[in-house]
């Protein structure tokens, strides 16, 4: 069957029915890089916060606590419906949520204090575009943090990490390389403040299940994975299982 939807609309119905998969998803509720992230952001108890592709919120309600306001801004309205009510029963009052696609932000120039984006922009079709949105939104003595696996520079690896993302999600499209992160960034007109990577486990099972990924393509990541060279099975830390570990990273941008 031909898929005729554009990429937003295949975004949209891939997580849409999926919201509470990705609310209740442990990869996605803790992690170092929302210790880092509120570490880096700290208490601005004045401050208007944007969530930009929200997801599940974990972003957001971490905010809730540091600043006064947080727009949760996302493509998918079931996923806000999650947020508001996931909000809701935290007593988070202060956050309001946004339909919108970051490359079309609807905010006045300058609107926010505090602008992040988490595990969203390796769906988004244009990512300087996105970043662009993201400077214009952000006051000029304002605060952004950028949290996302990266890709390996080498491209043998990044090939092999496009090819399971893909396989997984088809509204996938790219995990962008710390050298591409920081070209995109200087494109967009932000200064690269500090810069954390992390490794971060993907339990197979979880992965796929959380995205209800196709068996014909979970039978595909597995046949790939069982033709790894030793390289690509060493760096990804491949498991029996087919569990394996990425690299995130956590930019603080001014």
């Amino acid at each position: 069957m031909i898929n005729n939807a554009n990429h937003d609309t295949l975004v949209t119905n891939q997580f849409g029915p999926r919201a509470n998969a990705y609310l209740t998803s442990a990869v996605h509720a803790s992690g170092a890089d929302l210790d880092c992230m509120a570490e880096l952001i700290g208490a601005r108890p004045n401050a208007k916060a944007l969530d930009v592709g929200c997801g599940g919120g974990h972003a957001a309600y971490r905010l809730a606590g540091l600043v006064q306001e947080v727009v949760a801004c996302d493509l998918s309205e079931k996923m806000l419906s999650v947020v508001r009510a996931e909000a809701a029963q935290r007593g988070l009052g202060n956050i309001v949520t946004q339909l919108a696609a970051a490359e079309a932000l609807p905010q006045q120039d300058g609107a926010f204090d505090v602008a992040v984006t988490r595990y969203s922009a390796h769906h988004w079709r244009d990512v300087p575009a996105g970043l662009a949105q993201l400077r214009r939104v952000l006051a000029p003595n304002g605060i952004g943090v950028v949290m996302d696996v990266i890709a390996p520079e080498m491209p043998l690896l990044n090939t092999w990490l496009q090819s399971m993302e893909l396989l997984r999600d088809p509204s996938h499209v790219c995990n962008g390389s710390l050298s591409q992160w920081t070209n995109w960034l200087a494109q967009a007109g932000f200064v690269i403040d500090a810069v954390h990577q992390f490794r971060l486990r993907l339990e197979f099972g979880a992965w796929v299940e959380r995205i209800q990924t196709p068996p014909a393509h979970v039978q595909a990541i597995r046949s790939l994975q069982q033709m790894a060279s030793a390289e690509v099975r060493e760096y990804f830390a491949l498991e029996s299982d087919g569990s394996f570990t990425v690299d995130s990273v956590v930019i603080a941008l001014r």
